[in-house]
């Protein structure tokens, strides 16, 4: 087995996010994951507990810095006529000191936010504002992803 070359860490400072085809040049952090919903079952014969994978749940959060009102008036415009509107994620890393110039790339659709923060502040504090969110894992793609 080669020796890895430190280079290849990949640096969070290159990562980006784009909210609806809008780049947030405003963003401090992102995640998104997928969490298997399962479901005990007993096996005959021992008294082993498995389980069975049920169902998928997708969910996630970024943060921003507070520079800009985006996007929270429009959302709670339309969830106050009924509409639950979705958006797409598309979250981007590339390294530029990585040796083999590789990057990774997640298109997440049908995203759900679950709520809004309308205001918050705190005296002497640089202000950022979070938006969790769900979507569906059948509507995720990775277009690009780092190989060996």
């Amino acid at each position: 087995m080669g020796k890895l070359d430190a280079r290849n860490q990949i640096n969070g400072s290159y990562g980006s996010l784009y909210w609806d085809g809008e780049l947030l040049l405003d963003i401090e952090t992102f995640e998104a994951k997928v969490t298997p919903n399962r479901e005990d079952v007993m096996m005959a014969g021992s008294l082993d507990v498995d389980s069975k994978l049920i169902s998928l749940k997708g969910e996630g959060s970024f943060k921003i810095k507070k520079v800009y009102t985006r996007g929270i008036n429009k959302m709670l415009e339309q969830w106050k006529k009924g509409i639950d509107p979705r958006s797409q994620l598309i979250g981007k890393l590339k390294d530029p000191d990585s040796p083999k110039k590789q990057s990774e790339r997640v298109v997440i659709n049908n995203v759900a936010f679950g709520e809004i923060v309308l205001m918050q502040f705190e005296l002497s504090k640089k202000l950022e504002r979070e938006f969790p969110f769900t979507f569906t894992p059948s509507d995720v793609e990775f277009p690009d992803t780092i190989e060996n």
